[in-house]
């Protein structure tokens, strides 16, 4: 859940060898060519991944960690994560509209990148963690983990993994935690897409984006900014609010 697994697996988006490719034609519901050979499913391909280094040393984001947690959540509780998430997460979080993940060609959902919701009802995703895991009076998801989430993570694991736009960062829990004064946590897919949750201005904000290159170091330059800017709006904006009351 931290990503620093040691694995022989690159998440390189730019090479087109990475293994990173290879899963996602493993994944693909599409019918696969006469001559393929290789895994047709996403367990069929967690099964070719192999150690490398020792694990623990290094952050190293990999897709494939977060479909392993999604294949131990099936087994353990007999139920696919798209199952478990409507009961114990979107249903009390009082969601607007469904949401679906997309699923390779034998029904499996992609756990790691093919949940699919509303921008809104991604909102109140992020209100929830927020708001200490709580929706009105109901704890949908324990206070404590997202005590672990907000303040979780390795600095030293996560430093070595060079990411120049994101100095003092971490990664715990599957969030990448800021470490500012603001306590600032986030959830971030690889095009921009955010969950930006910052405690101290008690703000949430949601972006859907589909930045042409698949790395957020393309867009934290401006976006990272842009998050902080609003916040610190909102805070002074609610200041001034406070002094003239």
């Amino acid at each position: 859940m931290d990503m620093t697994t040691a694995l022989d697996y690159s998440e390189n988006y730019s090479d087109p060898k990475a293994e990173v490719w290879t899963y996602a034609k493993a994944g693909s519901p599409l019918p696969k060519p006469k001559n393929y050979t290789g895994p047709r499913s996403y367990f069929e391909y967690l099964q070719t991944v192999k150690k490398k280094d020792t694990h623990g040393e290094a952050f190293g984001y990999k897709t494939v960690n977060a479909d392993a947690l999604g294949w131990l959540v099936a087994r353990t509780t007999g139920k696919s994560v798209a199952e478990l998430l409507s009961e114990r997460i979107w249903r009390p979080l009082g969601a607007e509209r469904g949401a679906f993940y997309t699923v390779d060609s034998i029904g499996t959902p992609f756990a790691s990148g093919g949940f699919n919701a509303t921008l809104r009802d991604m909102a109140r995703l992020g209100q929830m963690m927020l708001d200490g895991g709580r929706v009105g009076n109901t704890q949908v998801v324990p206070g404590a983990a997202v005590e672990r989430i907000r303040h979780g993570g390795d600095q030293r694991t996560f430093a070595k993994a060079g990411f120049v736009t994101l100095p003092g960062w971490s990664y715990g829990g599957m969030w990448w935690i800021s470490n500012d004064e603001h306590g600032t946590y986030a959830a971030r897919g690889i095009h921009g897409q955010t969950i930006w949750i910052d405690p101290a201005a008690k703000t949430v904000i949601v972006r859907f984006a589909s930045n042409p290159v698949a790395a957020n170091g393309a867009n934290d330059p401006t976006s990272l900014p842009a998050y902080r800017a609003v916040a610190d709006y909102l805070m002074a904006h609610d200041r001034a609010g406070s002094r003239k009351r």
